[in-house]
């Protein structure tokens, strides 16, 4: 099984993507997830300005450099991510023309790294279409686009998405789209995250007066049995690691009056450390569910820790070789899961 590690989730705004890029292949990783503002910023410095999000040409230039760096360190760009807020929006909108617009650009910078595959998450955005057939619809012209190319599409539950936030929700909008350049990434964080854990609440679970905790931890189960035994292996074209703090004093019920992000969108952003370095959430349960569809793609870390600075200093080595050492441990923990 692959191992691989986000550009977005090692070091800080500091660090280049060359330091990043070094460190990961350090500790023996096989290759990266590229996020776009790694890219973007490895532009601006390459060509000694700031390119703007939709300058493509530029980007697409900065892309083949990227591609070369990556080849050296003998590590491969798997997907490039995370491409947001797509699908929708209403037909004969600016935003989605924006969108489409966004997609024929990335579909570029695709074929510049080198990479065939595109992570899509489920939008987040108020104002868009929440009926599945009218989601499937905007992803399956996307994924005709891709497929154009010889690419695919990667579609992750957010767990503060506007329309699914769940894996089962992503899960049927896929069988919707019904292209074979289409299927899942899963994440350890959006999936506990959202059908257990709760940054709103003292306990750092799902609370209502209608669940207890046993129940709570019941209906988590049969999600996960039922991802087991309902998606085939092939149809994960990834799987996400991270855990989750709980954070103390929770988080407020109501979106940021600065980010407008939803109480989850602002946990995933500055409170997911690497497995085993803090968090709480069963995520080892829903390792072992991917596990048990058979699956054996890449394996990848993806975490926001806003106590990056405070843990690892400067140090992007340590960082790299902690975030190896828990996907093996991982790995190795929801493997003993499946045998009991």
């Amino acid at each position: 099984m692959p191992f691989a590690l986000a550009s977005c989730s090692i070091g800080l705004p500091k660090h280049t993507l060359h330091q990043k890029i070094e460190a990961i292949r350090h500790a023996g990783f096989e290759g990266i997830e590229l996020s776009f503002p790694d890219l973007q910023s490895y532009a601006n410095l390459h060509f000694g300005r700031d390119i703007a999000d939709d300058d493509y040409d530029t980007l697409c230039e900065a892309g083949q450099a990227v591609r070369q760096l990556v080849e050296r360190h003998n590590l491969k760009i798997f997907v490039l991510q995370p491409f947001s807020n797509f699908e929708g929006w209403p037909e004969g909108s600016k935003k989605r023309e924006d969108a489409f617009a966004r997609a024929r650009g990335w579909i570029r910078i695709m074929e510049a790294v080198g990479t065939d595959m595109l992570q899509v998450g489920s939008s987040d955005s108020e104002g868009i279409a929440t009926d599945p057939d009218r989601v499937a619809a905007d992803l399956r012209e996307l994924a005709d686009m891709l497929a154009e190319n010889g690419f695919k599409l990667a579609y992750e539950n957010w767990c503060w998405s506007t329309h699914a936030p769940k894996w089962s929700d992503v899960w049927n909008i896929v069988q919707k789209v019904d292209r074979p350049n289409v299927g899942l990434c899963l994440d350890t964080f959006q999936s506990a995250g959202g059908e257990w854990g709760d940054p709103t609440t003292e306990s750092g679970r799902i609370e209502t007066p209608a669940i207890t905790e046993m129940e709570l931890s019941v209906r988590y189960r049969a999600s996960l049995k039922e991802l087991a035994e309902t998606v085939p292996a092939d149809k994960i074209f990834f799987f996400q690691i991270s855990d989750a703090y709980k954070v103390q004093p929770p988080l407020d019920d109501k979106p940021d009056p600065e980010s407008g992000l939803r109480p989850r969108g602002r946990w995933s952003h500055d409170y997911r450390p690497l497995p085993y370095d803090g968090g709480y959430l069963p995520i080892e349960q829903f390792a072992k569910a991917v596990l048990d569809t058979g699956f054996n793609g890449w394996f990848s870390v993806e975490v926001f820790d806003g106590k990056f600075e405070e843990k690892f200093g400067q140090d992007l080595n340590k960082y790299a070789q902690k975030a190896m050492d828990s996907c093996k441990e991982l790995l190795s923990k929801a493997k003993e899961k499946e045998t009991q």
